[in-house]
């Protein structure tokens, strides 16, 4: 975009390797296209301490979660949940995950998965932060989990959200916000969230990138790498406005405010 706009990616793995040569470049590049608040997700005990020690670098500019994904659920014990708690005193810390459950690859035995996804429910619920949720091929068994709870559930978010147009209208009626990112820039795979965006209310819609994953397909010209980051998250609002048929700078002006809002930033 020409003219820089306030945007807020809700989802960010700047811990990852690839950044560990230019991550301060990242930084400048992602503030200069105007992405002011990057959230960096957490997703195992070193993950989580990881990004919150970033987000200390960088008040104001980075928050972080503190959580274990599905595919790290394996390494729980009796520890984990002492600990999440623990980081999550701290400010910086905006919510609990990112967790929930990922039946495709299945890194961790279902049952591992389940045990403590809802063990991650249960504290951001005695805690009263949002949880950042993470779910493939597992739809009907998250909603049974958060079903549980709820008379308690914090706001929730659906990371990264790629699924149906029943899955969706599952989510936004029990309340939970949804994560877009450039999966929907993509044409082969992509192509029904550009349908299915029309149907998110602004107020529960969030943007993210996901860096240094999910890289836009159709982004020109491409990074040599191959590596998604966080400047490139304008790129991803283009594409929803587009989709949703409304002007960039009321998306980006509404998703700010919506992340902001749920993280309490």
């Amino acid at each position: 975009m020409s003219t820089p706009l306030e945007l807020i990616d809700i989802g960010v793995n700047l811990d990852h390797r690839s950044f560990d040569h230019d991550r301060d470049e990242v930084i400048k590049r992602a503030i200069g296209a105007g992405v002011r608040v990057m959230v960096l997700t957490g997703t195992n005990l070193k993950s989580s301490q990881t990004v919150l020690q970033l987000a200390k670098r960088y008040p104001k500019v980075f928050y972080s979660t503190a959580g274990v994904h599905p595919h790290n659920a394996r390494q729980g014990d009796a520890e984990t949940i002492k600990t999440l708690k623990e980081l999550a005193h701290n400010s910086e810390v905006v919510a609990i995950g990112e967790c929930g459950l990922d039946y495709n690859r299945d890194f961790s035995p279902r049952p591992v998965q389940d045990k403590w996804f809802e063990a991650q429910v249960e504290l951001a619920c005695e805690l009263q932060m949002p949880l950042f949720l993470h779910e493939r091929d597992a739809h009907f068994r998250l909603i049974e989990i958060l079903e549980k709870y709820k008379g308690s559930l914090p706001p929730a978010v659906v990371h990264c959200f790629t699924g149906t147009g029943e899955e969706l209208d599952s989510y936004l009626a029990m309340g939970l916000y949804i994560g877009i990112t450039g999966w929907i820039c993509d044409e082969r795979r992509g192509l029904h969230l550009r349908e299915l965006v029309k149907r998110i209310p602004l107020d529960k819609l969030m943007l993210e990138t996901d860096a240094p994953f999910l890289t836009p397909r159709d982004l020109v010209p491409k990074p040599k790498d191959g590596r998604n980051e966080p400047a490139f998250l304008p790129h991803v609002l283009e594409t929803v406005a587009r989709s949703m048929r409304k002007l960039a700078e009321e998306v980006a002006q509404a998703t700010t405010h919506t992340a902001r809002n749920f993280f309490q930033l």
